[in-house]
């Protein structure tokens, strides 16, 4: 019974949890949803809701006085406040991600994800952000259970295929230029590997790494044939015509010995002859 329950939970067929606030941090029927919103004490992820504030809140590419926005304008207000934001939170430690909803629906519109590299990070930040303001709105934050945002997005939102549009039930993220995230995001990447991870890693970096395992056992396998053996070693040097490995160093082989000539063949043919006759 006890397998069964964790099987299914946070899925459609568990009729305790929700699986929306689950996957997304969010549930459109809030306080009265039917099932339970179990909200972490501790999370490398933080949720700001409804902390952007889009030019064209009320009707999209439409301004407040109802003349029509430059896509251009739009965008960089967009970049502007994730710049903003960014250089904020990272004050508290390395960001991982930081995602915010291009959605219209009042439980995910203008949502900020703020996921962390520890949970004492996020833990510091949403410490710190208790009581402040941005734009002259209070901030509301708080552990969002979303570690995994590949099942918190919509797909089809990122194939320009969603028929639902901003009312998707599925984070509609809205992406940044090309240069801020290199702005933002390459100066951290270089320090990754001599920080060490928390010591509760989140099921997120558990899955990524067991998966970039299970490619590299795939990997191996997939360049040896049947009889266990990787196909490029038999290829043929075409520059020494000697069978070795592209790439790989020389073997160092002892000279062959020098031949003997003819008088020193007969010789020791003749000494043979002598040695047999001696024993018979």
């Amino acid at each position: 019974m006890a397998e069964h329950l964790a099987s299914i939970f946070g899925t459609e067929k568990d009729r305790v949890n929700c699986p929306f606030y689950f996957k997304i941090g969010a549930c459109r029927h809030g306080d009265r949803c039917s099932r339970l919103h179990n909200r972490p004490t501790i999370s490398p992820t933080l949720l700001l809701s409804n902390m952007y504030q889009r030019p064209d809140m009320i009707t999209p590419g439409v301004d407040a006085q109802g003349q029509p926005i430059d896509p251009r304008k739009i965008q960089e207000h967009f970049e502007d406040f994730y710049d903003d934001i960014f250089e904020e939170l990272s004050k508290f430690g390395e960001i991982e991600s930081l995602n915010v909803c291009d959605n219209l629906a009042d439980h995910m519109i203008g949502n900020v994800y703020v996921q962390f590299r520890e949970e004492d990070q996020a833990a510091a930040a949403l410490q710190a952000l208790q009581g402040r303001f941005y734009s002259g709105r209070p901030i509301i934050a708080d552990f969002s259970p979303v570690t995994d945002f590949r099942e918190a997005t919509c797909r089809q939102y990122e194939e320009n295929s969603c028929n639902r549009g901003g009312y998707c039930n599925f984070m509609h993220v809205k992406v940044i230029g090309r240069e801020l995230r290199r702005k933002l995001f390459g100066r951290h990447r270089r320090y990754r590997g001599s920080r060490s991870r928390s010591r509760s890693a989140s099921p997120r970096h558990r899955r990524e790494r067991e998966y970039r395992e299970k490619s590299r056992d795939r990997d191996r396998d997939d360049h040896r044939d049947r009889n266990g053996r990787r196909p490029d070693r038999d290829r043929y040097d075409r520059e020494s015509g000697s069978r070795r490995k592209h790439g790989s160093p020389r073997r160092s082989r002892s000279p062959p010995p020098a031949r003997e000539g003819s008088e020193e063949r007969r010789a020791r043919i003749e000494q043979w002859n002598r040695e047999r006759e001696e024993k018979v």
